[in-house]
């Protein structure tokens, strides 16, 4: 009896010291590089991820974390995680690239997305939409709506991506206006209601009747309301804050590749990779148009949405030079991803620069 209850005792001990990760529940985290009373970028990430909670209930646990900067201390926190356990973390926003990288290498164990990024480690994906497919569509609307042939943009930093969708932009609404001039202010921030708004009021004081943006507030188009231009929503839909001003928006979509990660994650199945979707795959949409753009406008930027998911449409399709008239892209000729990724140059035709 004596042995048999020894016996039992160390299988006890065995049993209650077991490891039990296998048990838990997946750890996933959201880190967002904006304050929660934000519309735009972070607030679709935030959208998206609860989602995410609502497909998978209590199958995993979520965490998200809001107004973690860019940078040293987006990377801190991402090793935070690690060290507590996560599974999988989401990066919201380009300027992470560098702390997920760190942070990955430091911590193999652990998953990690990073949004808008480009490079890769073994244990970190990048995702993207292809923003610059919807400023194909406001472009061509812009160019039809302008009645001084300016359009005023604000933008946010001097990289790829946003440099990407000024020149798609432009390109667009040269097709339809020949006289359509970009008057360009640089910002330097992702998110500032002070500067964006007084950006929005500048440009329009010089005389740009339609304003764009790759900033993270409302600012422009509550602007443009108050002062009868008109403007696009950037990221969300942004048509209540400006009913009159309102021309459409781009809309992000991440909720079908968060679920997708996650269960992927869920299957034992996640691996490194890179995504890059856009209108055809259903991470962006353009939002409904405003009754003031005229219908046959809405046709054009219509037919052009229907080309792009076909790939019968390239916005970057040559002759294209660069803003110096040096060559680029003859006749026929289509940009690759490498070089639309690594665009740091203005196309032909626009006048402003490119801050270094």
């Amino acid at each position: 009896m004596r042995l048999v209850a020894t016996i039992l005792t160390v299988l006890f001990v065995m049993l209650s010291s077991a490891p039990t990760w296998a048990q838990d529940k997946p750890r996933i985290a959201f880190l967002y590089h904006t304050p929660e009373d934000t519309i735009g970028w972070s607030f679709e990430h935030d959208r998206a991820r609860k989602e995410v909670e609502k497909y998978f209930g209590d199958k995993i646990e979520v965490s998200y974390f809001w107004n973690i900067a860019e940078g040293d201390e987006g990377e801190a926190k991402m090793r935070e995680l690690a060290a507590e356990g996560y599974d999988l973390i989401f990066a919201t926003s380009y300027g992470y690239l560098n702390g997920v990288l760190n942070a990955a290498f430091a911590n193999p164990d652990t998953k990690f997305e990073h949004s808008n990024g480009f490079v890769r480690a073994p244990n970190s994906s990048t995702y993207s939409i292809r923003t610059y497919e919807g400023r194909v569509i406001q472009g061509i609307i812009a160019g039809n709506m302008t009645k001084t042939n300016k359009i005023g943009y604000i933008a946010s930093y001097a990289i790829p991506y946003v440099i990407r969708d000024i020149n798609a932009a432009f390109l667009a609404a040269r097709s339809v206006n020949p006289d359509v001039e970009f008057e360009i202010v640089w910002l330097n921030t992702w998110e500032n209601h002070e500067l964006e708004a007084q950006a929005a009021r500048d440009l329009i004081a010089n005389g740009a009747d339609v304003l764009m943006q790759n900033t993270n507030t409302i600012q422009p188009m509550v602007v443009a309301q108050e002062l009868g231009a008109f403007s696009f929503g950037q990221d969300s839909d942004m048509s209540a804050y400006g009913p009159d001003a309102s021309l459409t928006s781009s809309i992000n979509h991440w909720a079908p590749y968060y679920i997708d990660r996650v269960q992927a994650l869920l299957d034992s199945k996640w691996e490194s990779h890179d995504t890059w979707g856009g209108l055809a795959s259903g991470m962006l949409e353009i939002g409904p148009y405003s009754d003031l753009i005229p219908l046959r406008v809405q046709a054009q930027a219509n037919d052009a949405i229907a080309k792009i998911k076909e790939g019968r449409l390239h916005p970057f399709t040559g002759p294209i030079r660069k803003q110096d008239g040096s060559g680029w892209l003859a006749a026929g000729e289509t940009a690759s991803d490498s070089e639309l990724l690594t665009m740091f140059f203005f196309v032909e035709g626009i006048t402003g620069i490119i801050p270094q």
